[in-house]
């Protein structure tokens, strides 16, 4: 692995500006990166954040905004890059999605949504690039030790919803509980590297062992006896 371009950045020498949400940017990035290095070999779409809280709360803005973000800017990325890749008769696409592309907490419509999407375009778009010689993976992490319960993490709620409040409350403990027992980022680069360099066609790969867990929960399990146990971890009266 020689070059590799990312959603925020390019590694090992190179750093240029991309913003997903910016044509101009994306173009740029690419251009960028293929005059540096001569051609481009790896794209890692990184960019995202987590939207969570009562669909209610949400303005029109914030729901395209969380899909622009971690769906539209994946996908512009993506489209921007593979006449490149066909050209040299190669490259692959390295999709960060989550185990939130599996399973879904309460509240997450929007997070949870946008990441069962990454999974969908993700898989879709591997039959294309098939075609030409390339290659997509998906990168599927738990809970990391990273921003996303912070800055990354877009909490609205409005409480004059009493319905939810209490639900609203679990779900903040939950999530704190979650991350003060995160997996290091460098799990995920780890993964990362071995997806980009282990020359198979393998499509997903899982990152954290929180996230092997809970994803052969869900498949042991099936819908209904996984979203009971969910429903038990927050409190939420079965019926």
């Amino acid at each position: 692995m020689d070059n590799v371009l990312s959603s925020t950045k390019v590694f090992n020498v190179f750093v240029t500006r991309l913003d997903v949400s910016d044509d101009v940017s994306i173009h740029n990035a690419i251009n960028s990166g293929i005059s540096k290095f001569g051609s481009i070999d790896v794209l890692l779409n990184n960019a995202g954040y987590g939207a969570y809280g009562p669909l209610e709360a949400f303005s029109k803005d914030q729901i395209v905004r969380q899909f622009n973000t971690n769906v539209i800017g994946l996908l512009e990325v993506s489209k921007a890059l593979m006449p490149h890749f066909r050209k040299n008769k190669g490259g692959i696409i390295i999709n960060i999605s989550s185990i939130a592309g599996k399973m879904t907490l309460p509240f997450g419509a929007l997070y949870h949504g946008s990441k069962f999407a990454v999974e969908g375009i993700s898989e879709a778009l591997s039959f294309e690039m098939e075609q030409f010689g390339g290659k997509m993976k998906i990168i599927e992490p738990g809970a990391i030790a990273t921003e996303f319960a912070g800055r990354s993490l877009d909490m609205s709620n409005d409480e004059k919803l009493t319905e939810y409040q209490d639900l609203v409350g679990k779900l903040l403990s939950n999530v704190k509980n979650m991350f003060e027992q995160a997996s290091p980022a460098s799990v995920v680069a780890d993964v990362i590297y071995e997806a980009a360099t282990d020359n198979t066609a393998r499509l997903r790969y899982t990152a954290g062992e929180d996230a092997k867990i809970i994803i052969d929960n869900r498949h042991q399990l099936g819908d209904d006896a996984f979203i009971t146990e969910i429903k038990k971890q927050f409190g939420i009266s079965l019926k």
